[in-house]
């Protein structure tokens, strides 16, 4: 939030995206060197930290790179090439590894850090320049409502490691538990740009409570316990395909809920709530699998996908200065 909203007032996206890229850059290939776990625990905080840093104004050049109705295939094309890459880094690492190269002299991390020094950044329209704020004051009522329904749909959206964990326990052999998440990625990779850029054609709200439905669907029907290998594969492509109809419409979406100059603090506040919710999220989820059954663990957040389902369609473009979504 705090890199989205300096963004709004310089006008400055380029040193914020290298600066995020750098840390992890050169905070993750560190990690060979660490000799206790608290080396480890700084180094991934100066990687999450470089990562907050950059993914506001990153979100913010993207949205004003680009014409309104070509923000679905922006923010899509972008999140197919980063689920590419977490399908082609593992390979890559397992390759070379293979050719006896450790791990440690791999810093694949430092060419983004080149590639983003490359940027050429576009001027901006004169826009009246805003003081400092980190407030929600200056964004729309149905971008405050939006955010707030996107907090409660991050709290169904635990780590994607119990998901593992439950393919585990319904019959999958351990060694074929990365290649089912391999097929997640892949399948989120190929789906994430034409899919996103459908919402360049429809209506984004539409788009996304079909993905927040079957997300719903998805979680509701991991709780029972008496489903084949062939149905549990179906069920972890439904999910890939939930993110990759989600993950660049939510952003094109925000993209369109926000004022022209507040596109930084917009992505903000929504990095930031979508952010905050993921450790609840899981604790609850790890509370509820653990102390009690799987299956309540994954009605609640079937639960709690459905209400922000109902809010996002009943209630957050429901006042009349509402603007199109698209």
């Amino acid at each position: 939030m705090v890199s989205g909203v300096i963004v709004d007032r310089t006008k400055k996206t380029k040193p914020w995206i290298v600066i995020g890229y750098f840390l992890a850059g050169v905070g993750r290939p560190l990690v060979a060197i660490a000799n206790s776990w608290t080396w480890v625990l700084c180094i991934r905080f100066t990687d999450r930290l470089g990562k907050g840093l950059r993914s506001s104004p990153r979100d913010a050049l993207l949205a004003e790179s680009v014409s309104p109705n070509q923000r679905g295939i922006t923010f899509g094309l972008h999140r197919s090439m980063d689920n590419a890459g977490a399908v082609l880094g593992p390979l890559m690492a397992a390759f070379l590894l293979s050719m006896h190269i450790p791990l440690r002299e791999i810093f694949c991390g430092l060419i983004a850090v080149g590639l983003a020094l490359c940027l050429n950044e576009s001027r901006r329209e004169q826009v009246v320049v805003r003081p400092f704020s980190w407030s929600l004051q200056g964004l729309s009522p149905q971008f405050k409502r939006y955010i707030l329904v996107a907090g409660i749909f991050a709290l169904a959206n635990s780590s994607d490691m119990f998901l593992l964990l439950r393919a585990r326990e319904l019959g999958v052999p351990q060694e074929q538990i990365p290649l089912l998440w391999a097929a997640v990625s892949l399948i989120t990779t190929i789906f994430g740009t034409p899919l996103s850029a459908l919402s360049d054609r429809f209506n984004r709200k539409n788009f996304i409570l079909i993905a927040w439905c079957a997300f719903a669907f998805f979680y509701i029907a991991m709780s029972f316990s008496d489903i084949s290998l062939w149905m549990l594969c179906g069920l972890f492509a439904i999910y890939g395909l939930f993110k990759a109809a989600t993950e660049g419409v939510e952003k094109a979406l925000v993209a369109s809920l926000a004022p022209k100059g507040m596109a930084g603090t917009a992505f903000g506040w929504f990095n930031l709530v979508s952010g905050l919710m993921l450790l609840p999220a899981s604790l609850i989820f790890g509370w509820l699998y653990e102390s009690f059954n799987p299956s309540y663990a994954f009605l609640f957040s079937g639960s709690c996908a459905g209400l922000a389902f109902l809010l996002l369609g009943f209630w957050v473009f429901s006042a009349p200065e509402t603007q199109n979504p698209r």
